[in-house]
């Protein structure tokens, strides 16, 4: 079911992409745009790109432009209790962090760059939602980086959550975590990496040492100190409206993006174009100095 591009098979570092953020997470139109660049960008910095997705009955492991445009408002938001369903059924499907670290634990994929991780909800348990992304890291052997913990979500809360899991968050040149539009303001990081090849070693060795994921955290480029307001706004306005699940991140960066007068929509797309170079830095250093959790080729199935 799992349908890897020969460029991706072939590479020595390989970097994923989600295809959520390209469907949901931007407007109709630019979503792909910005998966594309995301792709530009991981070139540029030395490993190849695989964005994931489901298509046509296949998990792709390597889209082509054409496919890409095929991913927008009318995907089905993918985590990883949903990837067999969603290929089953023949249906577009937009893989989540979470759902994309799952691929990546099947395929052989060390490195993800995304916008930010999912995590406990405001209010837990009431709503009582956690998001799969958190289990995924703790099950596979992957870096993501990431503009910390997406903001509308109890940041503190995951922070500890991922303790639990055993997950380590390395601030990138910060000593707080990022709040996602935000690069200051949220809780310290346990650790401090100051560069590209400090956070391969550090991965390295906690690979070594029988971890699983963890977790780099990079403040976005061009920082909002002025959202969380609005944030709390859009958050109210989906209570009001009964939005649950997995439609409160799309619902919550659509009304964030209108009342922001398109700021947090140009912060989302510069850091997430930023956070695949990072990982491509990461990937691309790790390639060539280390071997990583283990020995196997892209594409090639772990043990039962």
């Amino acid at each position: 079911m799992i349908r890897i591009s020969d460029e991706v098979r072939e590479a020595t570092a390989v970097v994923a992409l989600e295809t959520t953020l390209i469907a949901h997470g931007f407007p109709r139109g630019e979503g792909a745009a910005v998966g594309a660049e995301s792709e530009r960008r991981v070139r540029e910095a030395g490993a190849v790109p695989a964005t994931i997705g489901v298509l046509d009955g296949e998990i792709r492991v390597g889209l082509t432009p054409d496919e890409l445009e095929r991913f927008d408002e009318r995907a089905r938001k993918v985590g990883p209790r949903d990837l067999a369903a969603c290929a089953a059924q023949r249906a577009v499907g937009a893989t989540t962090v979470g759902g994309t670290l799952a691929v990546c634990r099947s395929a052989g994929i060390r490195f993800l760059g995304t916008g930010g991780i999912g995590g406990v909800h405001r209010g837990y348990p009431h709503p009582p939602d956690v998001s799969a992304d958190l289990g995924e890291l703790a099950r596979t052997p992957a870096l993501v980086v990431s503009a910390g913990i997406k903001s509308l979500l109890d940041v503190p809360a995951t922070l500890e959550v991922l303790e639990t899991l055993g997950v380590p968050v390395l601030g990138y040149r910060t000593d707080t975590l990022p709040l996602f539009y935000s690069a200051s303001g949220g809780p310290p990081v346990p650790a401090r990496v100051d560069s590209a090849d400090e956070a391969a070693r550090v991965a390295r060795a906690h690979w070594e040492l029988g971890g699983r994921g963890l977790v780099v955290a990079q403040p976005p480029p061009t920082s909002l100190d002025d959202v969380e307001p609005l944030i709390e706004d859009a958050l109210a306005d989906a209570e009001r409206q009964g939005v649950r699940g997995q439609a409160v991140t799309p619902f919550v960066l659509t009304f964030l993006h209108g009342r922001s007068g398109g700021r947090t929509l140009a912060v989302n797309r510069e850091l997430v174009v930023a956070n695949a170079g990072l990982a491509s830095e990461i990937a691309a250093l790790e390639a060539r100095d280390g071997d990583g959790p283990d020995d196997r080729q892209i594409g090639e199935r772990p043990e039962p």
